[in-house]
């Protein structure tokens, strides 16, 4: 049996995204497959390649043939060099940098602006319902207070009289 590792294709159109596979090599682009090694995005920047190396090894060492692609993955993932014993085995794979999270990356942007974060409303419709809504409040307890104050009054008077 020819065995080839290949790529299968996944994803939407013009947004693909690839399997790495190990493949009879008489299969369909995307038929069945003896076992996954990878994972390969070309389309984010830098390239996501992920390949488990021990796996990769094991294929090549029973003779899978890559296909051209596949081998130049392998040679940026350093399991070519590392399979044929040349040097540069730790590859040329770049890594994309770590994102900085959306709170760091807002208050840089208010200091840069020369502004500090406000607790309050964002916008002036936010601020009138909540001016409204401690308006109200206040009157509640007013309003609470007169009823109350009304009976113990009503009593005094009875008593006098």
């Amino acid at each position: 049996m020819a065995v080839k590792i290949r790529l299968k294709r996944l994803g939407k159109l013009k947004a693909p995204q690839y399997r790495i596979v190990v493949v009879d090599g008489r299969k369909k682009r995307d038929g069945k497959v003896i076992e996954e090694i990878g994972k390969y995005h070309p389309k984010e920047d830098p390239s996501f390649i992920e390949v488990t190396s021990d796996r990769a090894q094991y294929w090549l060492g029973v003779g899978a043939q890559p296909s051209e692609t596949v081998h130049k993955i392998l040679r940026i993932t350093g399991d070519w060099q590392k399979f044929k014993g040349i040097d540069g085995a730790e590859g040329t794979l770049k890594v994309a940098d770590p994102k900085a999270d959306k709170l760091a990356r807002f208050n840089e942007a208010l200091k840069e602006v020369g502004a500090e974060p406000k607790d309050g409303a964002t916008t002036a419709k936010k601020a009138k319902k909540d001016a409204a809504k401690d308006e109200a409040k206040d009157e509640a307890p007013a309003a609470d207070a007169e009823t109350t104050d009304a009976p113990a009054a009503e009593a005094e008077t009875a008593e006098k009289s």
